[in-house]
């Protein structure tokens, strides 16, 4: 079954949701990766890595020249409709 035009023009997760679920199955994943895997750039991917590490959701660890990233899968969604649900379950549909 074809999928409707106006369907095809916005997706469910935010970039940030993107960028985090990235993360969690990549967490030695570069930047340009993140950026690629999710069609954002750099700049921005940067930005959404820094909102998630201020909001607590996203650990940076320097390892060398590379950055691991650890995902804090006990942190609650920050919209009131979810804060009683942890990123986590959302991550474990994605895998």
């Amino acid at each position: 079954m074809a999928e409707p035009a106006n369907l095809r023009t916005w997706t469910l997760l935010t970039n940030h949701g993107h960028v985090l679920v990235h993360v969690h199955r990549n967490p030695d994943t570069r930047i340009r990766d993140i950026a690629a895997a999710v069609g954002i750039t750099e700049r921005a991917t940067l930005n959404i890595l820094r909102d998630l590490e201020e909001g607590g959701y996203l650990l940076r660890v320097p390892r060398g020249r590379r950055t691991h990233y650890e995902v804090n899968t006990k942190r609650p969604f920050r919209h009131p409709a979810e804060s009683d649900h942890e990123v986590g379950e959302m991550l474990a549909l994605f895998g």
